[in-house]
């Protein structure tokens, strides 16, 4: 292990832009779009806290661009032209961040003429000349031409490592031929040309076979095909070697007193922090958390959460100056806790909660089932470090009398069924289910801290005790710490009292803890905090729709289970019979033996230990051409779904009106679509006539009716939206079929020509290609050869050219920030987008692509079930919406009512926003779920 001196160089510019896309709109003032902006300051912030805790340094300089041209402009006028100009609240921002920088301890380096990565490069070069270790701290590949032995990249958005090693195996060149290979393949960001069509894979094979550029252009005339040529081209019209001299950073810059190695090394050594000038710097720009952090040892113990910008969460992964800042705070808090055992007690709570502004409640209850559980106590907070628990139904052994659970909630009911007191809650859904089984109609919800997590990080947990941690840096007591694990798990009931109260209380408190933490970071920013009021609206419909549940027809579901239990038996039988013998179908070790040793079927691929893998992949391919795996896949599928849904539904129902009620979950999928579980309503197998029949026990009571209002094609018209594509957004506008007229486009035919095998092909590459699909997926799904595939592909693209246009800049623009949006501002972040593990990254990449469609769709239906709701309450309080599933809202409704909703839910649905393209819902009518299809 090296002993010598580290230097850390930070790539301030690549910082400052990261910093700036990261974080919402802060501004000094909150709420004030006319005050300063300080995002990307406060980023810049957590990031220099973060690496100077993560990487010891010796020395350090953190170095930014410099204003005005550099000799790249000189060389090559159009050398970054196609990049926007940096916008104005960035540039606002950009003194301020040097001038905190240096506060910081940092030494800002910016010299005329040369960008920073050449400034970086020359310091780098000269420190490792010196024997010092250099750390350059950045996410710009560029630089990776600077790795060797002593200088090493690290890249704190994804914490990413380049040195020798990574630099290999992410290009599949050495760092030593990185300039060469990116010379050849050229960089669209920085509009460097290369040699036309000759990408990654071409450039580091050609540079791997040849050993350099040099020897590569010696022998440019034995390179064939049409890569080749266009190598020759770019030799002979000085394209190339224009691009070399571009990407080459200049090692040489003129930097002064910074010379490293002469006697002014120490002016670059890292300084600690400059308390005084930072403190009211803090101050002046609204960061309140870091100013409380910094004067905590002669300010006034903090007893509230950061609020406005200083709490602000570092969303590219430097979190850890936050979580620092506010553990020191919580270090010095002192709680206190009241258990209200008398009515005097809960008299004067109750004047406390309907005085204060905002109250955080939350109750404990005798079952994690909604639509059953009962009030076992009822915590409140007002004040950050103060809480109250009134317990009302522990029986415990040494249990205390407590107050009747009917006198509490009496005197509770109408605080809480009173609109303008304004409540606070973590998943407040629950809440509203558990005081609605006591008869009370809880109003005045106006947060959620799950739902403000969701929003702002979608991309990590949202329960209350990571929230607490990462954002408060508080840990508590958990439901295992009070009722034990599995079997010798007592019910809430049975937990002291005290130990009760110290578990509710601090739900609540953290919950207002949390709370002032992440709401400043929704308020600074429109179109997050449209996201949250959409989410909190949804949770109210949602609950709405939990409530109402959906008649299920339990005897069709017996008469199901028996036709399915029948063909099992007739499936195993037929597969004996195939086998010669009767075998488990669940056992992997007995299939290997009938698969490969009796039947001699091909092994298709092995399990991590070696054995001959039977999963549903290998079964599948197997099926193509043998009958028993076929069998296998039918007997699993009617196995699931007779255990999952038939055998199943029926007992989920409420025993008194015999309907379901599903629990939506809607903190779960990154996308922001809903899930469902008990029953799961979004895995019914439509695509088999068996799954469609599940639906047929999905009734509607005598005399009404059931109806399924759908999105048509939702995705692909948000796609067309988003990408722009003429011929999309024309095909959509003439109400052509979208999937005749790809091919059409695709197959070179008249849309009246097209035959329905085309349209299908057609269909499969217009979702395939929404989901990241490749060529050999596609192939996979419509059973012909890659090549061909390929070129179905080619010619989607040729034909829409926006669509490529947006699929590049889409996964080039989430590298760069690390996350995308939907067409409403719905942030979807994408952690593996700059892995070094390639299927990982790939799988980030068609996320990239396919999220903010699936997104927008998301927003979309939450969006009309609202708009809908809010009419059926106000018009039509006999319809009721039931289920949402997908794209699909469904409604149970009397008859008399079927023309107000074929006309008027469609037309709502249609107009809830307004995309270049139009929206368009249809309905249908029936008995049940499925014939309303």
């Amino acid at each position: 292990m090296s002993n010598s001196k580290t230097l850390v160089l930070v790539d301030g510019s690549s910082y400052l832009y990261r910093a700036f896309h990261a974080m919402p709109d802060l501004r000094a003032v909150p709420g004030d779009p006319a005050s300063a902006a300080t995002g990307a300051i406060r980023g810049m912030i957590n990031m220099m806290q973060a690496l100077r805790k993560d990487v010891t340094a010796d020395y350090a300089v953190c170095v930014f661009d410099a204003s005005g041209p550099t000799f790249r402009d000189a060389l090559y006028t159009d050398y970054k032209a196609q990049r926007a100009p940096m916008p104005d609240d960035l540039r606002s921002q950009i003194e301020p961040i040097h001038e905190v920088v240096k506060m910081l301890g940092w030494k800002v380096l910016a010299v005329p003429g040369v960008e920073a990565d050449d400034v970086i490069a020359t310091l780098a070069r000269l420190a490792s000349e010196q024997g010092i270790d250099v750390v350059v701290s950045s996410g710009d590949k560029d630089l990776s031409q600077l790795v060797n032995e002593r200088i090493t990249i690290i890249d704190t958005m994804n914490g990413k490592k380049r040195d020798v090693a990574g630099v290999t195996a992410e290009f599949g060149v050495p760092p030593a031929l990185m300039i060469d290979y990116q010379a050849l393949v050229g960089d669209a960001v920085d509009n460097v040309p290369g040699v036309a069509k000759v990408g990654p894979k071409t450039a580091s094979k050609w540079l791997l076979e040849h050993g350099s550029l040099d020897q590569l252009i010696a022998n440019a005339g034995d390179i064939k095909g049409v890569a080749g040529q266009n190598l020759r081209d770019a030799i002979a019209s000085g394209q190339l070697a224009l691009s070399r001299q571009l990407v080459t950073m200049k090692t040489d810059c003129e930097l002064g007193e910074y010379v490293v190695g002469l006697p002014a090394l120490e002016s670059i050594t890292l300084a600690e922090p400059d308390g005084a000038a930072l403190l009211p710097f803090y101050e002046k720009f609204g960061f309140k958390g870091l100013a409380r952090t910094l004067g905590s040892a002669v300010a006034q113990p903090a007893a509230a959460a950061p609020t406005a910008a200083g709490g602000q969460e570092d969303l590219f992964g430097a979190e850890d100056a936050i979580t620092t800042e506010i553990a020191v705070l919580a270090q010095h808090r002192d709680v206190v806790y009241e258990t209200l055992l008398t009515e005097a007690e809960l008299d004067r709570w109750i004047a406390k909660i309907d005085a204060a502004e905002l109250t955080a409640i939350d109750t404990e209850t005798t079952s994690l089932d909604e639509q059953l559980a009962r009030i076992v106590g009822i915590s409140f907070s007002v004040d950050v470090g103060s809480a109250a628990y009134v317990p009302v139904a522990h029986d415990g052994p040494d249990a205390p009398e407590q107050l009747p659970v009917e006198l509490v909630l009496a005197k509770l009911k109408p605080w809480l069924e009173d609109e303008s007191r304004k409540k606070l809650g973590q998943h407040i859904k629950y809440d509203r289910h558990v005081f609605a089984n006591h008869g009370i109609d809880v109003r005045g919800y106006q947060h959620d801290t799950m739902l403000e997590s969701y929003v702002l990080e979608v991309h990590k947990p949202h329960g209350l005790s990571s929230l607490a941690d990462r954002h408060t840096g508080r840990s508590g007591i958990t439901y295992e710490d009070l009722c034990g694990k599995g079997a010798k798990q007592i019910p809430f009931s049975q937990v002291p009292v005290e130990k009760a109260a110290a578990y509710s209380c601090e739900d609540s408190d953290q919950t207002l803890d949390v709370h002032r933490v992440l709401w400043p970071q929704l308020e600074a920013s429109d179109r997050l905090r449209g996201i949250y009021e959409l989410e909190m609206q949804t949770s109210e419909v949602l609950f709405r729709i939990e409530r109402n549940g959906v008649l299920i027809d339990a005897a069709e579901l017996a008469r199901q289970s028996n036709d399915l239990g029948q063909r099992i038996v007739q499936l195993e039988n037929e597969a004996y019979e195939i086998a010669g013998q009767p075998f488990n179908l669940s056992s992997p070790k007995q299939l290997g033996e009938i698969f490969f040793d009796k039947l001699g079927m091909p092994v298709v691929k092995k399990t991590a230990t070696g054995a001959r893998s039977t999963d549903e992949e290998v079964l599948e391919k197997l099926a193509e051409d043998y009958p028993l795996p076929a069998k296998l896949l039918e007997h699993r599928s009617l196995s699931k779904l007779k255990g999952t849904y038939t055998d199943k539904l029926a007992l989920l129902a409420d025993p008194g009106n015999g309907r379901v009620h599903t629990h939506y979950a809607q903190a779960v999928a990154v996308t922001g679509r809903l899930s469902s579980n008990d029953p799961n309503l979004q895995n019914i197998p439509v695509r088999t006539a068996e799954g469609r029949r599940v639906r047929e026990a999905f009734i509607a009571p005598e005399g009404r009716v059931i109806a399924s209002a759908d999105y048509s094609q939702i995705e692909l018209r948000i796609m067309a939206h988003i990408s722009g594509d003429e011929s999309l957004l024309r095909a959509f506008h003439d109400g052509i079929d979208v999937h005749r007229a790809t091919a059409s486009e695709v197959f070179g035919v008249p849309v009246d020509q097209v035959s329905s095998e085309q349209r299908r092909y057609a269909k499969v590459i217009n979702f395939g290609l929404i989901y990241g699909m490749s060529s050999f997926g596609l192939a996979k799904n419509l059973g012909i050869e890659t090549k061909a595939a390929a070129a179905y592909i080619d010619r989607y693209f040729q034909r829409y050219p926006g669509v490529k246009q947006y699929m590049d800049e889409t996964k080039l623009q989430a590298k760069s920030q690390g996350y995308v949006e939907t067409v409403f501002g719905r942030r979807l972040y994408l952690p593996e987008i700059n892995s070094p593990n390639g299927p990982r990254r790939s799988g980030a990449e068609r996320a990239a692509i396919n999220a903010p469609m699936q997104g927008t769709a998301a927003d979309l239906i939450k969006m009309a079930m609202v708009a809908v709701q809010k009419e059926l309450d106000a018009r039509k309080p006999d319809v009721l919406m039931i289920m949402q599933v997908h794209d699909e809202l469904v409604f149970e409704l009397p008859q008399s009512e079927i023309e107000w909703v074929r006309t008027e839910v469609p037309r709502m649905m249609a107009d809830i926003a307004e995309l270049k393209v139009p929206l368009l819902a249809e309905v249908g009518f029936g008995p049940n779920w499925e014939k309303a299809h």
